[in-house]
């Protein structure tokens, strides 16, 4: 049996495209998609620039989480640090380190690459990348040079267990799913002591 287990690019001919809505973040559209079999099918696509999460964990093996307001769900949510791709250009390892500021107030001396994927690619494009941030340390809110607003501003932070993390995801208490592939990835990843992880600057396939 063939262990080559990988994604590859394809994309199927559109033959028509319109423009469903355009908001701030997102657009929605409607491409009518050409089948192998000659079929044509409508499939509405959400427009995503993506985003970065950062699990970042202490040498006590304590994930540090953030909980907001995510309005479209109703419900306060415990998550990892992240955040759009929103800067033309900046690598996203540095997204990451913005976002971790940012959020947390924390910046990190380690970073590696946890994983990639697609949020929901039945319907959207958005992918994202998961770093792992360890050697942390606490920036003064003096040194920072960003002020939360709307949502942000209201965030709670805590220190928790990867294990407990890990029981909250599998109990159904946990709902975020970049924080589910997150600490998921990373008590995987602990097995080796985080050995087989990519480098920060790796490129997306």
């Amino acid at each position: 049996m063939s262990t080559d287990l990988r994604d590859t690019a394809e994309l199927w001919p559109v033959v028509g495209s319109d423009l469903l809505a355009a908001g701030r973040v997102v657009k929605v559209r409607r491409d009518t998609v050409q089948m192998p079999d000659g079929q044509r099918a409508g499939r509405e696509v959400v427009e995503h620039p993506g985003a970065v999460g950062v699990v970042a964990l202490d040498e006590a093996d304590r994930v540090l989480l953030i909980r907001q307001y995510r309005h479209p769900v109703g419900r306060l949510l415990w998550e990892i640090p992240a955040g759009l791709r929103d800067v033309a250009g900046e690598p996203l390892v540095e997204t990451a380190r913005r976002e971790l500021v940012e959020e947390a107030g924390y910046r990190a001396a380690r970073w590696q690459v946890l994983a990639d994927y697609y949020t929901s690619p039945g319907i959207s494009t958005e992918r994202l990348r998961i770093f792992l941030a360890r050697d942390l340390e606490w920036v003064p809110e003096s040194e920072r040079d960003y002020v939360p607003d709307h949502e942000e501003a209201h965030l709670m932070v805590k220190w928790a267990p990867l294990d407990a993390v890990i029981r909250g995801v599998l109990a159904g208490d946990l709902h975020n799913g970049v924080l589910a592939v997150g600490v998921l990835a990373a008590f995987a990843a602990r097995q080796d002591g985080f050995a087989a992880l990519r480098g920060a600057d790796a490129p997306e396939s």
